[in-house]
């Protein structure tokens, strides 16, 4: 019986990618969010809101496997906490979150968030998987955009990303939507750790534009030495995805810039 899976964000940048990749699986998939589209070839929607806990029994209604995908700026616990005690009482057979690399070291509120929306999905009583992963090259696209607006270009000392491509992301989670909870899965990143003087001489590269002067910067505190002793990044025992920064720019800057 080819049960729904449910995606929270599904609409999103990470859920976009995912809902093609289960329905190429012969999957139903049913998209969780607060402005539902029309149903579709084995996509339902439905109308709810993850952070206010509304919606969320009928979405999970007959469901077996949830991957909860939305997130935002804020809230992120609050809404792990609700998805959790929802999928308990529904008797979700797999509850599948996705997380950050460094979410339970780094000192920066987002990430104490998805610390706490770990903790509440391995509390929840469900089976459950959690995946850490990068950011992606769409998260770090326009922060590098921004800083080579700047007359000057800044270079926080310490500050390093290993992006990964949505694509390599959505095929992980769709491989453990389809089989068994695992508990902590390894991390997900991408090939290359890149400081911004790296990332930016990359992009300025990609547009075909002149280097920006740097200026050397540092992050104050308990952030910048979380940062300088790489907190941020993930271990020897990660994934490493195979799509670089410069592959994406080349398929990505043509179009957006």
């Amino acid at each position: 019986m080819n049960t729904p899976l449910l995606v929270t964000g599904g609409t999103g940048t990470i859920g976009s990618a995912v809902v093609p990749m289960l329905r190429a699986a012969d999957r139903t998939v049913r998209i969780l969010s607060r402005h539902p589209g029309e149903d579709r070839d084995g996509i339902q929607h439905v109308a709810g809101d993850t952070v206010a806990g509304r919606g969320l029994a009928e979405a999970l209604n007959g469901v077996e496997v949830v991957l909860h995908l939305a997130g935002g700026a804020k809230g992120d616990d609050t809404a792990a906490h609700n998805v959790a005690a929802a999928a308990r009482r529904a008797g979700v057979r797999h509850l599948i979150l996705i997380s950050v690399i460094g979410a339970d070291r780094m000192p920066i509120g987002y990430f104490r968030a998805k610390a706490a929306a770990e903790q509440a999905i391995a509390a929840s009583g469900v089976p459950w998987t959690v995946l850490r992963v990068a950011q992606l090259h769409e998260f770090v696209l326009p922060v590098v955009r921004g800083l080579m607006r700047l007359p000057v270009l800044l270079t926080p000392g310490g500050l390093r990303f290993e992006p990964v491509h949505v694509d390599e992301v959505a095929a992980r989670l769709t491989e453990l939507a389809l089989g068994s909870p695992v508990g902590q899965t390894p991390d997900l990143a991408g090939p290359e750790v890149l400081t911004i003087r790296e990332l930016a001489d990359t992009y300025a590269e990609a547009l075909g534009k002149r280097q920006r002067a740097g200026l050397p910067v540092r992050i104050p505190g308990a952030t910048g030495r979380a940062y300088r002793a790489a907190d941020n990044l993930a271990g020897e025992s990660a994934r490493r995805g195979e799509r670089s920064w410069q592959e994406f720019l080349t398929d990505t800057v043509p179009v957006r810039s």
